[in-house]
């Protein structure tokens, strides 16, 4: 069972489909350019491989830290609506990119906001499919998903 292709979904959209679908990206102009190509590419390469059948905007924050809705800081966060007809978004902050880089080295720093992204996604899964699952279990599916699609990217590309 793969969760980015379970169609659980259609449960809920079969019959009266959302009007928007798609994975979208809403880009802050101060985001770093090679953080910004990279996440436009690997948007790109997602939506050729995955279906999104409602749409999600990802908000690209230039940001070191998000801040929840109960003021947690975090790096990023996926909100989901009680409601299946309410459109949830992700946010990823991409602040710490150079220091990152500086420290990890740039294919590695780019790899790890794109984690971030997949992660956020794999909420998005979990929550389109309606996955009965304790905060603990969301959150260890979620790596180990982003972990795969990263690797899954990375088989396509030489560096993010």
């Amino acid at each position: 069972m793969h969760i980015w292709t379970l169609d659980k979904w259609k449960v809920y959209y079969e019959v009266h489909p959302p009007r928007r679908q798609g994975l979208r990206l809403r880009i802050a102009p101060d985001v770093h350019p090679d953080v910004k190509e990279a996440i436009l590419k690997f948007a790109k390469w997602l939506r050729t491989e995955y279906y999104f059948p409602m749409r999600v905007p990802v908000y690209i924050k230039a940001s070191k830290h998000i801040k929840t809705l109960d003021g947690e800081l975090v790096s990023a966060t996926f909100f989901k609506p009680n409601c299946k007809w309410v459109e949830p978004y992700a946010r990823v902050s991409t602040g710490d990119y150079m220091d990152m880089q500086a420290q990890r080295g740039r294919d590695n720093a780019l790899a790890s906001i794109l984690m971030s992204i997949a992660h956020e996604l794999t909420h998005y899964f979990q929550w389109i499919n309606s996955l009965p699952l304790t905060l603990m279990g969301e959150e260890r599916q979620a790596t180990i998903y982003a972990r795969y699609i990263i690797d899954e990217y990375a088989e396509t590309r030489g560096h993010p």
